[in-house]
């Protein structure tokens, strides 16, 4: 995990924004796949709902940061 929100610390507020929107688009998608493949499914939406976290909160670091 550490390595993962060293990486998205690493890049700039604005390809974190865009990897946001992706990420929220990916997951709108992943609710609405058939029920198949739950398995797999259901790994990458968490895997996606915790990168969106995660983005999010080094996105409010950031602004909380720059408030003081």
């Amino acid at each position: 995990m550490k390595k993962a929100i060293e990486d998205i610390r690493g890049q700039d507020s604005t390809e974190l924004k865009a990897k946001l929107s992706d990420l929220r688009k990916e997951q709108f998608k992943l609710r609405f796949h058939g029920s198949a493949e739950e398995v797999a499914r259901t790994t990458r939406h968490r895997e996606v709902r915790r990168t969106i976290a995660r983005i999010l909160m080094v996105l409010g670091e950031r602004e909380a940061a720059g408030k003081q």
